[in-house]
């Protein structure tokens, strides 16, 4: 008997929105679109839209905006929750500033049919969050114990560090979430390989769900650039070019795969290469 789930990675675009209904219809319908699957994955600062109902001043400043979205966080959750509940699915929801202390963490959160799961913060800034925006890191990884599996989150930039996969993959994560959001084709591939190499040395799968389209009226988000896959080791026992699933550039809508989760354990025991069980023989290795 397999563990079979079907996964869901967003390539989501961002719209104007006249008020929180607005917003409240926009997810109810891609939620739907979606719920034929298990996991639904929306991407990094995709709630970044809800500045537009501060106002064109507002999403225009990026300080202000930071502020805005972070002050429909308790409605953006709770919506996401009645949403898995109704549909009986688990999503992760688009990341967003949350403020705990004077500046903002770049936060996500997984919900599932019974509600709020837990929350995943970025752990490593790029130059844009930590230069100009001021978005600072919250260092810890968090496992989520699901019925759809083990599953890690790796915003963005942290899936381009080896050691953060590798944490999760030894804590027993079977798969990782990457929600990105670049600007430029170049970091769109800078995450994507980074997403593909966390699959291939941890033998697990690797979900990347990406904002797309530009964005006229804020400065933080103008230009979005991606694909949505799913990604797995091609280690003999998935595709051999280690995309189970991949959409269009820059095309908005859902990319859907069903992925046996048993798999991943055959991958780490019985795949043609075994990076996964090798890794300690790479620890402490020096150049000579």
């Amino acid at each position: 008997m397999t563990r079979t789930v079907r996964i869901a990675a967003a390539a989501y675009p961002f719209d104007w929105l006249a008020d929180f209904d607005a917003y409240r219809a926009k997810i109810s319908a891609w939620v739907l679109d979606a719920a034929d699957c298990d996991l639904l994955v929306f991407p990094e600062y995709g709630a970044m839209e809800l500045a537009s109902l501060g106002g064109r001043a507002v999403a225009g400043d990026l300080e202000a905006s930071l502020h805005e979205v972070a002050r429909h966080e308790a409605a953006r959750d709770a919506l996401h929750a009645e949403l898995a509940a109704q549909h009986g699915l688990h999503i992760l929801a688009a990341s967003g500033p949350v403020f705990e202390g004077p500046r903002p963490v770049n936060r996500a959160v997984l919900f599932g049919p019974a509600g709020r799961i837990g929350h995943q913060d970025k752990q490593v800034m790029t130059r844009f969050e930590r230069e100009e925006w001021d978005v600072t890191g919250a260092p810890g990884l968090r496992v989520f114990d699901t019925a759809v599996g083990r599953l890690g989150v790796l915003i963005c930039y942290d899936s381009e560090f080896p050691l953060l996969g590798r944490a999760l993959a030894e804590a027993g994560v079977e798969v990782i979430l990457v929600p990105s959001c670049t600007d430029t084709v170049a970091g769109y591939n800078r995450v994507r390989i980074g997403a593909m190499a966390r699959a291939l040395e941890s033998q697990c799968v690797v979900v990347q769900a990406p904002t797309v389209g530009d964005v006229d009226w804020s400065p933080a988000v103008d230009e979005n650039r991606g694909a949505a896959a799913i990604y797995a080791p091609p280690d003999g026992l998935w595709p051999e070019s280690g995309v189970v699933a991949e959409g269009a550039m820059d095309a908005p809508g859902w990319v859907k795969a069903s992925v046996d989760l048993d798999r991943v354990a055959a991958s780490r025991r019985d795949g043609r290469v075994l990076p996964f069980a090798h890794w300690g023989e790479t620890v402490g290795v020096r150049v000579k």
